[in-house]
C-alpha cells in the first residue's frame, strides 16, 4: 500500500488525482486529502436536484462531479477525505475497504460501526459516506470523515430548491450527521483541532499499513493530473452534464 497526501486543497485537482491513480497506475494507494469548500456530486446525479446553486455561488463553493456514483456530499477544511485505489478483488463491492478507517477510529476511542450503505456511523449519526467505482480491473472506494465541518453550510448547500426536476438522475439519501469533534468534546471535554486530528489519523494509518515513507507524486504525475483537471474536472460539460 502506498499512502499519498495531497499537497493541495483544490477539489478539481484532488478528484483528478483519484482518477489518475485509478486509471494510470497499477499499485495500491490510499490517497488522503482535504478540499476547499465544495459540493461533490455522484456521476449519475443532476446538479439542480441536489445543490442550491445560488447559495454555492454566493459562498464561493465549488460544485464538481466525481467518477463514482452515489449521493452528493459537502467538503470543507473540517473534512478528511480518503480514497482506497487498488486492483480488483474477489468482492469488489464489499465494505472491507473501510476496515483500516474503522480500526483507526477505534484506537482513538471512537466507537463507530459500518452501516448498510457502506457508511460509518457514530451513536446514530453518520460521520462518513462512501462511494465506489469499479472498472477495467481496478477499484476506487472513497469517503469523507466529518471532523469539524460547517454543518450549517453543509445543510444549505445540499438543499436544492428544485428537487427532482431531472427524474432519471440518482437521488441522494439524507442522513443525520455529526462531527467527530462534537462527540469527543462531549465525551472527553476536549478535542484536538482539525490539523492535529488529521495528523493523528495520518500517523495511525501509516502504522496500520506498517509504512515509514509516503509515496510522493512525481513531476510527470502532477503534469498528467493537471492535464486531466483542465480537460475534465473544471469543465462545465462534465460537472453540469446533468
Amino acid at each position: 500500500m502506498n499512502i499519498v497526501i495531497s499537497p493541495y486543497t483544490t477539489p478539481s485537482f484532488n478528484l483528478s488525482t483519484e482518477e489518475y491513480l485509478f486509471s494510470n497506475k497499477t499499485e495500491d494507494f490510499l490517497f488522503l486529502y482535504v478540499n476547499d469548500p465544495s459540493v461533490i456530486i455522484g456521476s449519475n446525479q443532476a446538479v439542480l436536484n441536489e445543490v442550491d446553486i445560488d447559495f454555492c455561488i454566493d459562498k464561493g463553493i465549488f460544485v464538481i462531479r466525481r467518477l463514482s456514483g452515489g449521493g452528493a456530499v459537502y467538503h470543507d477544511s473540517g473534512n478528511l477525505n480518503y480514497s482506497f485505489i487498488h486492483n480488483k478483488t474477489d468482492e469488489p463491492l464489499s465494505a472491507n475497504f473501510l476496515t483500516p478507517i474503522v480500526d483507526t477510529l477505534y484506537t482513538l476511542g471512537i466507537p463507530v460501526n459500518i452501516g448498510k450503505r457502506k457508511d460509518i456511523w457514530l451513536e446514530g449519526y453518520k460521520i462518513s459516506g462512501t462511494a465506489s467505482h469499479v472498472s477495467r480491473g481496478r477499484e476506487l472506494h472513497h469517503g469523507t470523515l466529518l471532523y469539524d465541518a460547517d454543518l450549517g453550510v453543509l445543510q444549505k448547500a445540499l438543499s436544492s430548491k428544485q428537487k427532482n426536476i431531472i427524474k432519471r438522475a440518482t437521488a441522494s439519501v439524507p442522513s443525520p450527521v455529526i462531527n467527530i469533534k462534537t462527540y469527543l468534546l462531549k465525551k472527553c471535554g476536549n478535542a484536538p483541532d482539525t490539523n492535529e486530528f488529521l495528523e493523528i489519523i495520518k500517523e495511525r494509518l501509516l502504522a496500520y499499513f506498517n509504512i515509514d515513507v509516503m509515496f510522493k507524486l512525481q513531476k510527470e504525475d502532477i503534469e498528467s493530473i493537471e492535464e486531466l483537471r483542465k480537460s475534465k474536472y473544471i469543465q462545465r460539460s462534465w460537472n453540469f452534464k446533468m
